[in-house]
């Protein structure tokens, strides 16, 4: 048997025997890379489910309108960039014993060239994973819409117990990762299409992975600041899923129209009449 925890590098480095000794084993932008290079596969293999095994076209499980809205996924992607980043500068400019400014112009170029075109293949996976395909398929399974949503949520805050956040913070941060997964499922089943949460949920891994990390956060970047803060649980966690997500809702509401919020989030469904994919126009 190897004792990999005696093992050493050539250049003198132990070898990393937990997740978060690798996740600081390699230069941080590499491990981004590598990291994220693997939901561009992800997003291939269900492209082909989707299309072959399901035989319905890809965009179904996108949107219910005749097209993907793109104009929906930028008005998300900058209303929550200008929040992340304004909430980030007033932190920043309140408490700066808890950040270090740490911008690095070369470092920073080639992570940005990582991030911008990975990160949104990364939570688009995401997003049409949970808010797409396990949403409809809840449905088509409960044959109502409540079921999906609690589901899909749970299962979204279950996928980020691995976290180290959780590690360093305890269990409590998992109601923020299902009150987050509940808020993109609102955003999905009311405006009956997941363009709103794929702008939503990219702005939010973007500007983290560009503008602030720590080391106890899941993406460990040079990015422009750096939290030396050292992470407690608290009942600030629940300041988004009290009162910041019930704004964004709220905005997106207004400038969309929704209606019907008992009948989008809490209706019946009708089965269709094939066994495959339900259109999101059901859910």
């Amino acid at each position: 048997m190897f004792a990999i925890a005696a093992e050493t590098m050539s250049s003198g480095r132990p070898m990393p025997t937990t997740q978060d000794a690798m996740m600081g084993f390699l230069d941080m932008n590499l491990t981004l890379f590598l990291i994220l290079i693997s939901f561009a596969f992800a997003m291939v293999g269900l492209i082909i489910v989707v299309k072959k095994l399901h035989k319905q076209p890809f965009k179904d499980i996108v949107t219910a309108r005749p097209k993907t809205d793109w104009g929906r996924i930028m008005f998300a992607f900058v209303l929550w960039t200008i929040f992340s980043v304004g909430s980030l500068l007033l932190a920043y400019y309140a408490e700066p014993g808890k950040y270090i400014y740490q911008f690095n112009w070369d470092k920073f170029l080639i992570l940005a060239l990582i991030a911008v075109p990975l990160i949104p293949v990364q939570t688009s996976v995401e997003e049409l994973v949970f808010r797409g395909y396990l949403m409809q398929g809840f449905g088509l399974l409960a044959k109502n819409k409540w079921f999906p949503l609690i589901m899909t949520s749970l299962i979204f805050g279950g996928m980020h117990l691995a976290n180290p956040e959780v590690g360093k913070m305890g269990y409590v941060v998992t109601f923020y990762y299902v009150g987050t997964g509940l808020a993109l499922g609102i955003m999905t089943l009311m405006d009956e299409g997941t363009e709103l949460a794929l702008g939503f949920h990219a702005a939010n891994n973007l500007t983290a992975a560009l503008m602030v990390t720590a080391d106890w956060t899941a993406f460990r970047t040079p990015s422009v600041f750096k939290d030396v803060s050292e992470p407690t649980a608290s009942w600030d966690i629940f300041v988004p899923l009290l009162v910041i997500y019930p704004i964004i809702l709220f905005i997106f509401s207004r400038k969309y129209k929704w209606h019907s919020w008992n009948e989008k989030l809490t209706g019946k469904l009708e089965s269709p009449a094939n066994n495959t994919i339900p259109n999101n126009t059901e859910i």
